[in-house]
């Protein structure tokens, strides 16, 4: 019987270290597994900050067309095409402000608006026959044609240059 039971004791010891190994083959498995998952959930996050950042553009944009919506008599004067110039207290008090005044009032309340939540955020409204093109450093407005556009960059993935751009269009009935 001692004969045996050697022989069990040489076959139980040859085993056990494939246990180890298994366990070493399947740690490194589950951690590239784990990598890749957290590749997935960075993917995800950019991406959910890039609609967000166009959802922002996208409400911004409406809050500008409500406002021209508001007024305008400041609209058909084109006191909204790449309008520039000093807040007017009195577009916040009962006295109230000529249709330019709150056009300009907008324009820097707007503006404001999209500095704020974009990152560096840039936008201008103006008379524009070719919408879709400029940059934010060159809006390229032209001031021709009756349709305003409204022109939105930010950047997107945050390396220092306002490269993503959102532009729709305003044309008063």
């Amino acid at each position: 019987m001692p004969l045996g039971q050697g022989n069990g004791a040489a076959r139980l010891s040859r085993h056990s270290g494939s246990t180890l190994i298994e366990v070493l083959v399947s740690l490194l498995v589950l951690s590239f597994g784990m990598l890749g998952m957290a590749g997935v959930q960075g993917v995800s996050l950019r991406g959910n900050q890039a609609a967000y950042f166009r959802t922002m553009a996208t409400t911004i944009s409406v809050d500008i067309i409500e406002r021209m919506r508001a007024n305008i008599v400041g609209v058909d004067d084109g006191d909204y095409d790449d309008a520039t110039g000093a807040a007017t207290a009195n577009c916040f008090t009962a006295i109230g402000c000529s249709s330019a005044q709150m056009a300009t009032q907008d324009i820097l309340d707007w503006s404001a608006t999209v500095a704020a939540a974009l990152p560096l955020g840039a936008s201008v409204v103006c008379l524009d026959s070719t919408p879709t093109d400029g940059t934010a450093a060159a809006n390229a407005c032209d001031g021709a044609g009756s349709i305003y556009a409204i022109k939105l960059w930010w950047d997107d993935d945050r390396d220092g240059t306002a490269d993503q751009a959102f532009r729709t269009t305003f044309q008063p009935l």
